[in-house]
């Protein structure tokens, strides 16, 4: 493929993913550890795109003493190494799965940046953007970086490159919206906070999404965990289900779909496909404790099981 994509990932982090049958606040509680894995976000991504074919870059920022792990990844995978080293320690994260795949999430703050790292990277990084076909940027900012300088960049970013995905969450979700990404994956929850109300229903969902469509953001993808998700575009709305599940870890489980959402975007397959696509691979995620999808036959089996039904929806917002 002749397709070249970026991401990028501010505050990387090193997974550690355990399960626990029953977790006790301010008790000793005993994890059975399912593995250490080198990710972050957009990394996440960039394994699932390499694996698909795509020919990936990662930009963002790694610390100086524990870099080890994401050279040997980079290496394993192809995925070409553009992040920034920085004094400090990329964080380790702790994801605890329980029984049902209820997930638990200790994520810390990571590196704090200089304002001079941030203008290095700000200055190197746009100055290459224009060779990409797509740009994903997500996850969380580090210290340092204050959300007018990100918002800045995005939209120096916007101009640079012709699509720009953005998947975050709380503050960095909302200044990032500013600059009317292509395409973004917020989760139920991060809908619900945009949207400052509780969404109960998939139709809830469909109405807040289409208002995001409406307000300039092209593509609109809602992951709903064992429900599904849904995409909205200028095509219309589906909503994707997938089958039962054996949930080992659902860490991850979100990028996989942005994954899945960029290639079927990348490759102009139908928003159809690209919602079956995305979903398949995110299902096929959980399955396991590691972000990463190798067997093509699997994907392709559970892609036949991914049931898709459209949604028509009125110029006023009101589904039917």
């Amino acid at each position: 493929m002749n397709k070249r994509v970026a991401t990028i990932t501010f505050n990387p982090a090193y997974d550690l993913v355990g399960y626990t049958s029953h977790l006790q606040y301010g008790k000793t509680n005993i994890i059975r550890t399912l593995g250490l894995h080198a990710g972050g976000k957009g990394i996440n991504v960039a394994k699932i795109l390499k694996e698909l074919g795509v020919n990936v870059t990662v930009f963002g920022f790694l610390g100086k003493e524990n870099q080890e792990g994401f050279h040997n990844l980079f290496t394993m995978t192809g995925i070409i190494n553009r992040l920034q080293i920085v004094e400090g320690h990329t964080r380790i994260n702790v994801k605890l799965t329980a029984p049902h795949g209820e997930l638990t999430e200790l994520n810390f703050s990571g590196l704090t940046i200089t304002q001079k790292e941030w203008e290095r990277f700000s200055a190197e990084s746009i100055d290459c953007f224009s060779q990409f076909d797509m740009i994903c940027v997500s996850g969380s900012l580090p210290a340092g970086l204050s959300l007018s300088s990100f918002t800045d960049w995005m939209q120096q970013l916007r101009k640079h490159c012709p699509f720009i995905v953005f998947d975050s969450s709380r503050d960095p979700l909302i200044a990032g919206l500013h600059t009317k990404p292509s395409l973004i994956k917020p989760n139920r929850h991060e809908l619900e906070i945009l949207a400052g109300c509780p969404l109960p229903t998939i139709e809830d969902v469909i109405t807040t999404a289409y208002t995001l469509h409406q307000d300039g953001i092209e593509h609109v993808a809602v992951s709903l965990g064992d429900e599904g998700a849904i995409l909205i575009n200028s095509n219309g709305a589906w909503v994707a289900k997938p089958p039962s599940c054996n949930v080992v870890s659902t860490v991850g489980a979100g990028d996989a779909m942005v994954a899945g959402l960029m290639y079927g975007l990348l490759m102009e397959k139908s928003s159809e496909y690209t919602l079956r696509l995305s979903t398949a691979i995110a299902a096929l995620t959980v399955n396991k404790s590691s972000v990463g999808m190798t067997d093509l036959t699997l994907l392709c089996a559970m892609m036949k099981r991914i049931d898709i039904y459209p949604y028509t929806i009125h110029k006023t917002g009101e589904v039917l």
